[in-house]
């Protein structure tokens, strides 16, 4: 009977640069990246797992640190379980690829070409399938394949690229997956878990990214574990990540920290947030002192300001200052406005001008620096 039990994972992107952080906490996520390596193997010793496909992108470029490198070789050569590696867009195999010049431990395969190619473990009832990115986009790897002959063996496939008719980035069909005649299609390249799916007789998925790395990346991140028993194929994601993005919309008060706090879930610490503030509030809030009071709580902290004042801002037009006859000038503007769209960006402009004419910020964005 077909039967095993594998880990797969996919889009490490080990060496992010991390442009939304700071230097040192930027180099400090590419140490934790590192870290990822070693707990994805820890995670398959401790599922006893017979087998890892690693689907492309495990690194962001080609010209990796060489600690990243070092610790690449180590952890996978930590397992003495096959593991198989085909690279994506990121890290396609050239002939000055990581993937060509480093040493890596016998228990690994990586493809090479982007052709199909297969690798039988006889000692597992095995092929693997899979093939490689040779440079930064590919065409349809799987046009033209042959499924092999139903011969009672497990038929797996490693790959990077995504679901589509038209895209630069291996398009695959479902109807491509239906005839290929695999058992499980361990995929890449995109960044959102997938979950089991089927085509046809062929269970196939992406685990999405295994960490998240900018606020496109939100939520939790997973690997998978995939049992396969006869025709019963099961996906059970696993977090190994250390950090989360996550972005808090938060609706406008008076007291905005107030308001926040509110809704914070707890145990932040170790996560990166963006907190919106939006609706209607009388003044715009203090992006600065919510930062300061927050910003403790959060292995990083962005703050965007897209509140608008309240109708009531148009009270003080007319005034005998420079205040009234600047709102006075708005109001006039905005009674004539000829959509909401035009009426919005003049309440923007109100909002601009009185935070300029008190000294206060207007929309801003902090990391934590």
């Amino acid at each position: 009977m077909k039967r095993i039990k594998l880990l797969h994972a996919a889009d490490l992107h080990l060496d992010s640069p991390f442009e939304g952080l700071t230097g040192s906490k930027a180099a400090q996520r590419r140490r934790e990246q590192r870290e990822l390596l070693r707990s994805l193997m820890e995670l398959a010793k401790s599922e006893e797992v017979q087998l890892v496909l690693l689907s492309g992108d495990l690194l962001d470029s080609a010209s990796p640190y060489l600690e990243t490198s070092e610790e690449l070789l180590r952890a996978l050569g930590s397992v003495s379980v096959p593991v198989f590696i085909a690279p994506g867009n990121h890290d396609p195999y050239t002939p000055g690829s990581p993937y060509a010049k480093l040493s890596f431990p016998e228990n690994v395969h990586i493809f090479k070409s982007n052709r199909i190619e297969c690798v039988e473990l006889p000692e597992l009832n095995a092929r693997v399938f899979g093939a490689a990115f040779t440079e930064r986009h590919s065409a349809s790897m799987l046009a033209g394949f042959e499924p092999p002959a139903d011969d009672g063996m497990l038929n797996l496939m490693c790959i990077h690229g995504e679901l589509s008719q038209d895209s630069d980035y291996d398009p695959i069909s479902e109807t491509q997956l239906m005839r290929s005649g695999m058992d499980y299609v361990a995929l890449g390249h995109i960044h959102k878990g997938s979950g089991l799916r089927k085509a046809g007789k062929t269970a196939y998925a992406w685990p999405g990214c295994t960490e998240g790395r900018g606020f496109d990346e939100t939520g939790e991140k997973n690997v998978y574990i995939v049992g396969i028993n006869g025709d019963e194929c099961r996906i059970k994601p696993v977090c190994i990540a250390k950090r989360r993005y996550e972005i808090l919309n938060v609706a406008a008060s008076d007291d905005a920290l107030s308001a926040i706090n509110a809704v914070l879930p707890k145990d932040t610490e170790n996560d990166v947030y963006r907190i919106v503030l939006s609706g209607e509030s009388a003044e715009s809030p203090d992006l600065r002192a919510l930062y300061d009071a927050l910003s403790g709580r959060f292995f990083a902290l962005q703050l965007k300001d897209r509140t608008r004042p309240k109708v009531g801002v148009w009270d003080s037009a007319g005034e005998d200052s420079l205040r009234g006859q600047f709102l006075l000038r708005l109001k006039s503007a905005y009674d004539a406005a000829a959509d909401d769209g035009e009426r919005e960006r003049i309440m923007q402009a109100a909002r601009w001008g009185l935070a300029a004419l008190c000294n206060r910020e207007e929309v801003v964005c902090h990391d934590n620096k």
